[in-house]
């Protein structure tokens, strides 16, 4: 069983790695995107080196560039604008407060895990406050990297602001690739109040285990403890249960470790030389960007390296520094998953349930929709709710990451995850086939379509209403595309209702 268990897990990472490399990247989005940032960060070094600045600042400068071009993700490029312009305001005030209690140990702890609560707070505001949210954390967090102080202070405002302004535009003028494919919007988080919030939850989560981490990591090192807490704060972000954050948590270990050993096979041997330490870290940065839609442990061996390669740059750089900082990692990873285990814990089996219920009403939405078109109704239009449920059915895999990994131990909660996620693809198969009928102007209407459409609104309404679902009853094959694939959808919601209701401790039918 051990070897057999190891076999599985190594054809698992094997796996891992071909995915990440050879993952459908539609339209080149991700390589266009990854080759973008490349350039603004390169852009916005260069400039804050063309004015005379010093390292710090041009370091400072370029992760600057980098989070802008990272952390704006929203859904229209006015609003990515808007955003973009706001992170300085974000970004100033808790640069100067960093910079300003450097040498207050307990002023600057305090103020630091205020800057984790309202950051992960600022999550509940969407995409915007969650960049901003992001931008401000890690202002703080450079500060303590570069060990800033306040005579630093307008430098490295003018660093931040200059690159803030390439980057700018690099994304919306130079190269700007969102408007020839605009992305759609992001789910809107699960809903509740006070505490029942998630991302309120989530916010004294990080906050307990930023908390923990600072204390333990100040044992570890009083010059690098920071490391600690931004492990913990990386692990908190695009995560919303207790085991979506250990998976998480695991695949940053897994990252740093592997990112260490190149770190020490790389950087060390450059000693900080400007052209190959340059040249790598837009290596790193085009990694970064590449890899994290796909793979997080990835992305974490990418940033990794362009620390090492930036210490390398500030004469700081040694074996022991690596090793410092995998002891720090693993401080805060711990940290992490103290805290969404004892502090107000949101489980995975809840977090789970809302996605898919979510993604269940936006195909009843999509399909009505799509009916409505098809029997002449010019109002009628599917599109936005198909792209809708491409972005749920994408939260409802992150959501059941933990219970895939190939680690788990729990063999019956993982053949029922991925019994879900095959039942919920052939939903959007069918929905995608039902929405290219409808676009066709000359596709007839069948009077059967109504009464199909109100056979996938019952399913739909039982699935999330904990009613028995109606069996569907297999009759001949539909010749009419829209009524054929309105029946594809009846009968995966119908086999949906196994998966859904059955236990997660008890096996399906049909798989062991």
């Amino acid at each position: 069983m051990t070897v057999g268990r190891a076999h599985t897990t190594a054809r698992g990472r094997r796996t891992a790695v071909k995915r990440t490399f050879v993952a459908p990247d539609p339209g080149r989005l991700r390589l266009g995107n990854a080759t973008r940032a490349v350039v603004g960060v390169a852009a916005a070094v260069a400039v804050s080196e063309l004015c005379g600045l010093s390292l710090t600042a041009s370091i400072t400068g370029g992760l600057a560039a980098l989070l802008a071009l990272f952390t704006v993700t929203d859904a229209t490029v006015r609003d990515q604008r808007i955003t973009t312009a706001l992170l300085p305001i974000a970004g100033f005030p808790v640069l100067a407060l960093a910079t300003t209690l450097h040498g207050i140990t307990p002023a600057r702890d305090a103020a630091f895990l205020a800057v984790v609560f309202c950051g992960a707070y600022a999550r509940r505001w969407g995409p915007r406050g969650h960049a901003l949210g992001i931008f401000a954390f890690m202002n703080f967090f450079i500060a303590q990297f570069l060990h800033a102080v306040p005579a630093q202070l307008p430098e490295l405002y003018t660093a931040v602001g200059l690159a803030l302004s390439v980057a700018g535009a690099t994304r919306f003028v130079l190269w700007p690739i969102e408007r020839h494919t605009p992305p759609a919007a992001a789910p809107p988080a699960l809903p509740g109040i006070g505490l029942a919030r998630p991302t309120t939850r989530q916010a004294f989560q990080a906050t307990a285990a930023s908390t923990l981490a600072l204390l333990v990591g100040q044992l570890l090192s009083e010059e690098r403890w920071y490391w600690a807490v931004g492990t913990v704060w990386w692990i908190f972000v695009n995560t919303a249960s207790r085991g979506e954050t250990l998976i998480r948590g695991f695949r940053r270990v897994v990252g740093t470790v592997i990112g260490i050993a190149v770190g020490l096979l790389v950087a060390i041997p450059l000693h900080g030389a400007p052209a190959p330490t340059a040249a790598l870290v837009a290596v790193c940065v085009f990694g970064i960007f590449y890899t994290a839609a796909v793979s997080y442990s990835w992305m974490m061996l990418a940033v990794t390296v362009m620390v090492s390669l930036l210490y390398g740059l500030l004469g700081v750089l040694d074996p022991g520094l690596l090793g410092l900082r995998l002891a720090e990692t693993g401080v805060g990873a711990l940290c992490a998953a103290l805290a969404v285990a004892l502090v107000l814990p949101v489980t995975t089996h809840a977090t789970t349930d809302a996605w898919i219920q979510r993604a269940l009403h936006c195909v009843h939405a999509t399909t009505a929709e799509a009916t409505a078109r098809l029997a002449g109704d010019p109002k009628g239009d599917p599109a936005p709710h198909a792209a809708e449920l491409a972005l749920l059915l994408g939260r409802v895999r992150m959501a059941l990451a933990p219970l895939m990994h190939p680690l788990t131990p729990f063999r019956a909660r993982k053949a029922r995850a991925r019994r879900v996620i095959e039942l919920l693809d052939d939903c959007a198969r069918e929905v995608r086939g039902l929405v290219s009928v409808a676009g066709d102007p000359v596709a007839s209407h069948d009077a059967r379509l109504a009464a199909a459409c109100w056979r996938v609104e019952t399913a739909v309404e039982a699935l999330t209403g904990g009613r028995d679902v109606p069996a569907h009853a297999d009759g001949p094959s539909a010749t009419e595309p829209a009524l054929a694939h309105l029946h594809g959808l009846e009968r995966a919601l119908t086999e949906l209702a196994m998966p859904l209701r059955t236990s997660p401790r008890s096996p399906l039918v049909g798989t062991s």
